[in-house]
């Protein structure tokens, strides 16, 4: 049977937080450990198998401006440099206001992320837009920090303006079988970011695995995490196909047991509206068009963006104006 994407499906909120039905697993850490590696395993052929089938899949015709439109409102408009400076800052905002200065109908990325240093530039230049301001924190992109000093940028991040926190896990413990310190440290993360939405990255470039992948993403979805996130971006490999198979599965499985809906960040080498399509075919396959929304689902990306603007306007008008070296949905 064929499926297409539901222009029309809706978001479901679900309150977030760590669900008290599985509060006793992480009594101690041999408890954690029973249950993590008592996760369903991850078929790395299977998966590697259903993400390329499903990277082939097309979408009609006439859904396709949508599926644009609804993936430029999932982007998070990003630039981790150390060259940022306010005026790139205020510039990518202006972009993320109005991504096609010719077009009003365009729709806005759904958020800004940036250094949290640089998170009051961004929130002062996204101010009354309801655009969000990202910061990544917590030592990013190594985590190689102590707790203290991870919890004091998070702080930081928060007070100089972001509502949202990207935050990355201690992939050195979690390969270690810390699990129970993995999970302390998102807890306290997520208590340091107060208001914030926490994403919570895994690297999973660094994971080994996807039966790793599984059991990270129910640790940090555990913890209270409002998002998984693939990758920083600065470790190869980054978002695959098969890997955020793996994390759709495990947000569609924790709902299903716990009734919290947790959202899903794919970043780095992300660039294509192909890349993008397929992102959406996947969601409404493997998780369900709940999650065809940018409370559920962002894209992490500097350059997808200017894809997806090219293709929306070939869509209008028939034609691209920029650079001949485009993707072709």
């Amino acid at each position: 049977m064929t499926h297409v994407l539901d222009p029309t499906a809706p978001g479901r909120p679900v309150a977030p937080g760590a669900p008290d039905a599985f509060a006793d697993v992480t009594r101690s850490d041999a408890a954690f450990r029973a249950f993590l590696h008592g996760l369903p395993g991850v078929d790395q052929v299977g998966a590697e198998a259903r993400a390329a089938q499903l990277g082939t899949r097309s979408i009609k015709t006439t859904a396709k401006a949508w599926a644009i439109d609804t993936a430029i409102s999932m982007v998070d408009l990003t630039t981790l440099e150390g060259a940022d400076t306010p005026g790139r800052v205020r510039s990518l905002a202006a972009k993320a206001r109005r991504p096609d200065p010719a077009d009003d109908s365009c729709p806005q990325v759904a958020a800004v992320c940036v250094y949290g240093d640089l998170a009051g530039v961004a929130r002062d230049a996204l101010a009354g837009t309801g655009i969000h301001t990202a910061a990544v924190a917590t030592a990013f992109p190594s985590g190689r920090a102590s707790r203290e000093v991870k919890l004091a940028d998070v702080r930081d991040a928060v007070a100089n303006g972001a509502d949202e926190i990207d935050m990355v896990i201690d992939r050195g413990a979690f390969l270690a079988g810390r699990y129970l310190d993995v999970f302390d440290e998102v807890v306290a993360v997520k208590e340091a970011c107060g208001a914030a939405h926490l994403k919570v990255i895994l690297e999973t470039g660094e994971l080994r695995t996807y039966d790793a992948v599984r059991r990270a993403s129910w640790l940090a979805m555990l913890a209270g995490g409002d998002f998984i996130k693939t990758s920083t971006g600065k470790v190869s490999p980054a978002a695959t196909l098969p890997v955020c198979l793996v994390m759709l599965e495990a947000v569609r499985d924790f709902r299903a047991a716990t009734g919290t809906q947790v959202g899903v960040k794919p970043a780095g080498g992300i660039r294509t509206t192909k890349d993008a399509v397929k992102h959406l075919v996947m969601i409404n396959e493997v998780a369900g068009p709940d999650w065809l929304h940018p409370v559920w689902f962002r894209f992490g990306a500097s350059s997808l963006l200017d894809d997806l603007l090219l293709q929306r306007q070939k869509l209008r008008t028939g034609h691209y104006s920029g650079p001949d070296h485009v993707s072709v949905v």
